[in-house]
């Protein structure tokens, strides 16, 4: 059999490895990703919640109030796209934003992932405390206590340390006294979306 020729063999091996090798992917630019698909990788990306507003501006949408409509129907054509997959998570509304979670039905799989720590309970005078900054707030701790009826100096410095708490100010009367509100983590950990989701008293009364 005659040998061929340097220059067929390697164009036959360059072509050969054209076709049985991985086909060539071609990225598209981020700017010219569907609006949809660029929301979806900032939420994916976010630490934190993102306003629709926000999302607007790191996208560089021009600045008219058409730009959070624009994301908002982004969003629900991504929710509908999750639904109509079957996937695990979709975007919901957080703390005055929006964020990408698991859907309620993973939790008990989402909390053996983060561990004992992230599975500790609030205790009962944390929750009592917790429930009378959100509904009074600003609120000062001797009134929380005068509520109460008991000292809550140990239980507000835990719910500071677990970011569900914070400082907002200090009231106008003698000493200063400091005032306390809930915090965006307080949001997120209850899935509010703001404090008027908070349930009013007429839907606590069993």
């Amino acid at each position: 059999m005659s040998a061929k020729p340097r220059a067929e063999v390697e164009s036959i091996e360059e072509n050969s490895s054209t076709v049985s090798g991985a086909p060539e992917v071609i990225e598209i630019p981020c700017r010219d990703q569907p609006l949809n698909r660029r929301v979806e990788a900032l939420l994916f990306a976010a630490e934190r919640s993102l306003s629709d507003a926000r999302i607007a501006e790191l996208l560089g949408l021009p600045a008219k109030s058409r730009s959070a409509t624009e994301v908002r129907d982004a969003v629900e054509e991504l929710n509908a796209s999750y639904f109509a997959a079957g996937c695990a998570f979709k975007i919901e509304q957080v703390a005055g934003g929006r964020q990408v979670l698991t859907l309620p039905t993973f939790a008990p799989v989402i909390a053996r992932l983060r561990g004992e720590k992230a599975q500790t309970r609030l205790t009962q005078p944390a929750i009592e405390t917790l429930a009378i900054v959100a509904y009074r707030q600003p609120i000062q701790r001797s009134e929380i206590e005068a509520i109460r009826g008991v000292a809550s100096g140990e239980v507000l410095r835990g719910l500071l340390e677990r970011r569900l708490v914070r400082i907002v100010g200090r009231a106008e009367e003698l000493g200063r006294p400091m005032l306390y509100g809930t915090t965006s983590e307080f949001l997120k950990v209850f899935g509010l979306a703001s404090l008027s989701d908070l349930p009013q008293s007429k839907e606590l009364r069993v």
